[in-house]
């Protein structure tokens, strides 16, 4: 087992790593920016080191500072959560070739699935289903794009090949849409991306957001955990997450994880990863692979009893799986509900003191959250100060333990979104299941 961890983070998935690491014995050694240093993983950690100023750039995405912390502090493993560098291919190689271990993939890997080009012409080499699309990048030929949109069939989306986070892409309607369309989303993904290479895809109208969790190991071990339904969503971001999805039949679930894991495999895949679909009457068409442990692999842990970042600590170690395939049983259900300072109604971050806090409790209830009285929550980094999850034997008794959590939880001082969650989860088709990812957007335009 690793020694000593540094955690290339923050906030609540900081403090999940930290813990984790604490049950395996690993020590861990909190890498924070200035505007950090009062965070409650970085108070418990057993080591502390200060990698920049509050801005990201020059802190959680300074790949050097991050390497120089890891080298002062003697540490073995570098942990990168989700979001900053946890999906960057270099940041991986730099780990690796400095002499400490990367937990999660190769870099090689990160690489080939950052490329939303090159991860779909993997997937479909692994027999993984994939939305119909240009199968490449769009070159400069317009009257050879206008017909690839006419073959595939409006609407279509434009996306960036290295896009993510909701960002870098664009759908289009009408073929007197379609060339501006390319062209602005080629600036848009040179400006956000630096890379301006884009393809294009059938645009599904109504499919949900399903995506199969993985872990694989570094003999050739490779399983599937089910799925989530994360079809709630605000401008591509997820707002409400679950295990199992509504309608997914045990026969579905089986047939699209055993190609999930056979694909992990067959592309040599180490650690925890996400492959996310599309679902549309029925069929699964894949959109991307997430290289990193996701927001919402609580409700995954919770329905199957596995420790997913343990999981990926033993991994990293040079362990064998700790799971067959047979091992995993999906026991009840599971709902996630992100809780963001901002504002309810607007959406804008609220950050500020938190003068009073009070978690929920009671059976099947979970809070990952990193915040506690007194606490300023910081206006540099992403809103989300926690996750509130609830379990119970069925999806109904899942929801109104959230019901109930929602109504407990009390966090004064700033704004958040908890009004939002507890008026959605009273939506009648969100209480039915399988609710689409255009859903919530067209109620709150519709609010």
């Amino acid at each position: 087992m690793l020694e000593k961890v540094l955690i290339a983070n923050r906030g609540e998935i900081a403090l999940r790593i930290l813990r984790a690491c604490r049950e395996l014995g690993i020590r861990t050694v909190a890498a924070h920016s200035t505007a950090d240093r009062d965070l409650k993983h970085v108070r418990l950690a057993d080591e502390t080191v200060c990698i920049g100023p509050p801005n990201s750039a020059d802190s959680y995405l300074n790949i050097p500072a991050i390497v120089s912390a890891a080298e002062v502090t003697a540490s073995e493993g570098v942990h990168p959560g989700y979001g900053f560098l946890s999906e960057n291919a270099d940041f991986a190689e730099r780990v690796e070739h400095s002499g400490f271990t990367f937990i999660g993939p190769k870099a090689d890997t990160i690489r080939t699935m950052g490329d939303k080009v090159a991860a779909i012409n993997t997937m479909k080499a692994a027999g993984i289903p994939c939305v119909p699309g240009s199968g490449g990048p769009l070159g400069d030929d317009d009257d050879h794009n206008l017909q690839l949109a006419q073959d595939i069939g409006y609407p279509v989306i434009i996306k960036a090949a290295a896009g993510g986070g909701g960002r870098g892409m664009r759908v289009v309607h009408k073929e007197a849409d379609l060339l501006g369309a390319i062209s602005v989303t080629r600036n848009e993904a040179r400006s956000a991306f630096g890379n301006s290479m884009v393809y294009m895809e059938k645009y599904l109208q109504h499919p949900r957001h399903i995506e199969i969790q993985v872990l694989a190991d570094n003999y050739g071990n490779a399983i599937h955990l089910g799925e989530r339904d994360c079809s709630m969503q605000r401008r591509h971001q997820k707002v409400i997450e679950e295990s199992p999805a509504p309608a997914i039949t045990a026969a579905q679930r089986q047939q699209i994880g055993e190609r999930c894991a056979l694909a992990c495999r067959e592309i040599g895949y180490r650690g925890a990863g996400t492959f996310e679909f599309l679902y549309e009457d029925g069929a699964f068409y894949f959109i991307e692979m997430n290289t990193r442990i996701q927001v919402e692999h609580p409700v995954t842990e919770m329905v199957t009893g596995v420790d997913l970042v343990c999981e990926q600590l033993r991994i990293a170690s040079g362990n064998r799986l700790s799971y067959a395939q047979e091992d995993i049983v999906v026991r009840g259900h599971a709902i996630e509900c992100r809780i963001n300072a901002e504002d309810p109604e607007r959406f804008v971050p609220s950050p500020g003191q938190i003068t009073q806090y009070h978690t929920p409790g009671g059976p099947g209830v979970r809070v990952d959250s990193h915040i506690y009285t007194g606490y300023k929550v910081p206006p540099y980094y992403d809103s989300m100060i926690g996750k509130i999850i609830t379990h119970g034997d069925t999806r109904e008794s899942a929801l109104a333990r959230m019901r109930t959590a929602l109504a407990e939880v009390v966090i004064g001082g700033i704004k958040t979104n908890v009004p939002l969650h507890q008026d959605l989860l009273l939506d009648t088709n969100f209480q039915s299941g399988g609710t689409n990812i255009h859903y919530l957007e067209k109620r709150l335009a519709d609010r």
